[in-house]
């Protein structure tokens, strides 16, 4: 069951953020998980479907802002606008289990807690399957943190740059990208341009071996040394489209975007 209930009473108000653009297929799934939430946030990047509606429907408030190709602009005008002690910050095709659910609600018990953000791990389930293998089970997302605790950085694979103490949470968020291979390339083309860029203005360059020789690189190192292979076909596409991503970064960055 991945919709939780309030389990406890929390002694701090915990603020959810969700960063949104046409996700109507996946929102309604994501505002769910986090019901248990005193405030739900939709900043959304101008979306020409139903997200906005969805999200509304789910008692979300929303806000509209062009993202402009800075996730971490985006996520720190989110965080301005929450009123919670704490920031619960999930993507648009992320679902916070149950069980993690616990773990938060138990964590915001602790009135004399001097930790300032909490890491998750994150479990990807791909094309009906959940993926135990490669480079995704090796993700850890700083993902919730007291408001004031720092802010977020970069354009692309942002971070949240917080001070203080941080623990690890046991349960993994699930998360359900790219429904099918269409959405997965599509993805790819816009984040690596985005990425590309990030790269050239911190003044990076890169060669023709690096362009060839990192993705092979890549790919070995998720579907055979950390054993993607063992995921079947799904683990395989993972592979591949991430070491076509890796491709596309450095090819653009060749160009210069």
């Amino acid at each position: 069951m991945i919709i939780p209930v309030r389990y406890v009473t929390m002694n701090w108000m915990i603020s959810a953020v969700i960063l949104t653009h046409n996700n109507e297929d996946s929102i309604g799934r994501t505002l769910a998980s986090v019901s248990w939430c005193d405030e739900r946030i939709v900043m959304d990047d101008m979306s020409t479907d139903t997200t906005v509606d969805i999200a509304k429907k789910h008692g979300a408030v929303v806000y509209k802002r062009d993202l402009l190709d800075d996730f971490a602009a985006q996520r720190n005008v989110a965080l301005a606008k929450t009123k919670g002690e704490w920031v619960l910050f999930v993507d648009s095709d992320e679902v916070i289990p149950s069980e993690l659910a616990r773990e938060i609600q138990s964590a915001m018990t602790d009135t004399h807690s001097t930790i300032a953000g909490y890491f998750c791990k994150r479990t990807d389930v791909m094309w009906g399957r959940e993926l135990r293998h490669g480079e995704t089970t090796h993700v850890m997302l700083l993902r919730l943190a007291k408001k004031n605790a720092g802010v977020w950085r970069g354009r692309i694979h942002e971070i949240w740059d917080i001070q203080g103490k941080t623990e690890i949470f046991h349960t993994p968020i699930l998360h359900f990208p790219h429904p099918n291979v269409a959405q997965f390339l599509s993805e790819i083309n816009r984040y690596s341009t985005i990425r590309a860029r990030q790269l050239h203005e911190k003044g990076i360059r890169t060669n023709l071996f690096e362009i060839i020789a990192y993705p092979v690189g890549k790919f070995f190192l998720n579907y055979v040394w950390r054993l993607g292979i063992l995921d079947g076909m799904p683990g395989a596409a993972s592979a591949i489209l991430m070491s076509f991503h890796s491709f596309l970064v450095r090819a653009k960055l060749w160009i210069k975007v």
